[in-house]
């Protein structure tokens, strides 16, 4: 008989949440049950999933009875109070928020990479940032191959990473603009909390959440570390910078790695990504084809193209890399790590 699972999604109102919402029914899950978590001011709102409509509850300590796997998207202090609660209750929590990544008992893992890491799980599993996601699927099967040196990457991601807040601000300004209008106060980005907030609409923010003592920001340094921990390569150099650009949805990344060979070519490069579960190489510059953010929205997949040997340096190669932030970034590889545990028997 197929055990079947009780599912919570912390945060369903939300736009991770309302992606899970979706997802959940495609996935390889059998669900006996769905609960729906907020705050209390979301309580009592009807959302479906799948053919099915549910009521979403206030989110409590005692809201994980009888739950088997509980996905939190509700913003890292809630799961820092929450997460605890689900895990005492006997739920396998997927946490997307950064709580607790970098927690050494904490598997952090994209199902495509570090599969293997779920089996040492203490009943939390952490999923990755979305700019780091999108980039190590397409660096793994690069490293399996020549061993990876080096990583440098500069990001180019979508408003929707920072909420649906930052989307309407976003969309209130571009209309304001076209419009001729006077343009809304910015109240959200580059980073809610901060003192400063700046015009999105047209314009290119430099600044991705907080800065850090070392000039870089959280973003960045949760792409350089996550990118470590999840390929198990501590003394990897990874630099990153994180820019947020006027898209609505899906990430983009102009990628230069370093390899441990040198007479590679940009056709073997192609060929190992082509053959990498999740991965869709878009490289064909005769016909002007590459990954865009446009094309990528709702898709499952990562696509690579650009992909170009360095100029100066014999194992350099440049890579573009492209993801719904949405979905492979958030709240689709937390349905696949759900997915790889069943799979795994580890529920």
């Amino acid at each position: 008989m197929t055990k079947e699972y009780t599912v919570a999604i912390v945060g369903a109102t939300g736009a991770v949440g309302e992606q899970l919402c979706d997802l959940l029914p495609q996935a390889e899950i059998p669900v006996k049950d769905v609960k729906l978590l907020a705050s209390a001011r979301s309580a009592g709102k009807i959302l479906p999933v799948g053919d099915k409509t549910y009521e979403v509850e206030e989110l409590t300590e005692d809201s994980f009875e009888g739950v088997d796997i509980a996905i939190f998207s509700a913003g890292g202090a809630l799961s820092e109070k929450f997460v605890p609660a689900a895990v005492k209750a006997g739920a396998v929590a997927i946490d997307n928020t950064s709580a607790f990544r970098m927690d050494p008992d904490t598997p952090l893992v994209v199902p495509e990479v570090n599969p293997e890491a779920l089996k040492d799980h203490k009943g939390l599993i952490a999923n990755p940032n979305c700019s780091t996601i999108q980039m190590v699927a397409a660096l793994k099967p690069i490293h399996d191959a020549y061993g990876l040196k080096r990583v440098i990457a500069s990001t180019y991601q979508a408003v929707s990473g920072a909420g649906a807040e930052a989307i309407e601000e976003t969309l209130a300004q571009s209309k304001a603009i076209v419009e001729g209008k006077e343009v809304p106060e910015a109240e959200v980005l580059p980073c809610a909390g901060d003192d400063k907030h700046y015009q999105m609409a047209f314009n290119v923010l430099p600044q991705i959440d907080k800065f850090q003592d070392n000039h870089y920001t959280f973003e960045e340094m949760k792409m350089t570390n996550e990118t470590k921990k999840i390929m198990g390569l501590k003394d990897l150099p990874v630099s990153t910078t994180c820019v947020r650009v006027p898209v609505l949805r899906a990430h983009s990344e102009s990628v230069y790695i370093e390899i441990g060979e040198n007479n590679v070519t940009i056709e073997a490069i192609q060929d190992i990504l082509r053959q990498a579960p999740g991965i869709v190489v878009e490289d064909d510059i005769q016909n002007q084809v590459y990954p865009q953010a446009i094309n990528a929205e709702g898709k499952k997949e990562t696509f690579v193209g650009r992909i170009r040997k360095d100029l100066d340096v014999p194992n350099g190669f440049h890579l573009w890399i492209v993801s719904d932030n949405l979905w492979k970034g958030a709240a689709l590889n937390s349905v696949q790590i759900a997915e790889e545990m069943i799979k795994q028997d580890l529920i």
